[in-house]
């Protein structure tokens, strides 16, 4: 089983930074893709930022590109989400995911079966 748990969100005012931190407890030794995804109210779950075992591949949603960057140090299990600029349409809970597949389609959440209990971000204008 792998667990995951979020931590660092919080009440900001916009252009304040964040950083996210998804920690991975369990059987870690094997996810090949760990992704960070958020859920505004009465909206769908949207993906942000997907990165490989290796951290050398990421992807962006466009509206994190250029504000956000996902990490991970895989000696500490943790993956990161550094957000800079918050803006208030960032204001989501924020949820860390993560599977042993190598996923085709990184912004699919159908393809976690791992998922945090999530983070709240809330940016005031």
């Amino acid at each position: 089983q792998v667990q995951l748990v979020e931590s660092g969100g919080g009440l900001v005012q916009a252009g304040v930074s964040l950083r996210l931190s998804c920690t991975v407890s369990g059987l870690t030794y094997n996810l090949n893709t760990m992704g960070w995804f958020r859920q505004a109210p009465g909206k769908e779950r949207e993906f942000v930022a997907h990165i490989r075992q290796s951290g050398g591949s990421t992807s962006y949603a466009d509206s994190a590109k250029g504000r956000f960057t996902i990490s991970r140090d895989n000696a500490k299990n943790t993956v990161y989400l550094q957000m800079n600029n918050l803006k208030p349409g960032d204001t989501a809970v924020y949820y860390c995911a993560a599977d042993n597949a190598y996923a085709l389609r990184p912004s699919d959440p159908y393809e976690y079966n791992y998922w945090g209990q999530g983070t709240q971000v809330t940016v005031s204008s």
